[in-house]
């Protein structure tokens, strides 16, 4: 059904749209190269780095849990696209060879790597606007990923949206993880946190 059917007509209907849009080319091929691995996982290799450290550095009780999820949700990328890649063998939008483009792997490397930087980086951000900036950036970042990948011919749409639905549910597993253990760094940072076991 996802090869061929009822989506696949979804998508070639909406696809078209799209790749017609008034998004100039050099906008939409930058978006879709934010989704590359060179490029994105750099992003959440930092944030790891940074949050391990604030984490270390005030003796948060598991400080390095939240960074270890992190990494494994990245790990998470290839390990789930890969074999659904070749189950599905969906081919490409037209102009783009073979099969195994369901789900996007780049749309999957930018949740990721963006939606896991935003949410280590959170609980260090000091007033509810900063954590909402963030959030939205991060937000409005991956909606230009799968954009781009799409206006460039890369990816039916359909491709974009099973990545942002199967890795959404990665992303809150990490939600869970930060809720509980990165508040408690920032309460150390604050020393509210001081009876904490270490």
């Amino acid at each position: 059904m996802i090869a061929d059917g009822p989506l696949r007509h979804a998508d070639e209907r909406l696809g078209p749209w799209i790749t017609g849009s008034r998004l100039p080319d050099g906008a939409a091929e930058f978006l879709a190269d934010l989704g590359g691995v060179a490029i994105a996982a750099p992003v959440l290799a930092a944030a790891i780095a940074y949050a391990g450290w604030r984490g270390h550095r005030s003796g948060a009780f598991r400080w390095w849990l939240p960074p270890a999820v992190a990494a494994v949700a990245m790990v998470a990328v290839p390990v789930l696209v890969i074999p659904l890649k070749e189950l599905i063998a969906r081919t490409g939008p037209p102009g783009m060879d073979g099969t195994g483009y369901y789900p996007s792997g780049h749309t999957a490397t930018a949740m990721v790597s963006y939606g896991g930087a935003a949410l280590l980086l959170l609980p260090y951000l000091r007033g509810t606007y900063a954590r909402r900036e963030l959030v939205i950036a991060c937000a409005l970042l991956n909606f230009g990923v799968g954009l781009g990948l799409v206006r460039r011919g890369y990816h039916w749409p359909l491709d974009v949206v099973a990545s942002w639905c199967l890795f959404g549910m990665v992303l809150q597993g990490m939600v869970l993880v930060v809720a509980r253990y990165g508040r408690r760094a920032t309460d150390a940072d604050t020393g509210a946190g001081a009876d904490q076991p270490k």
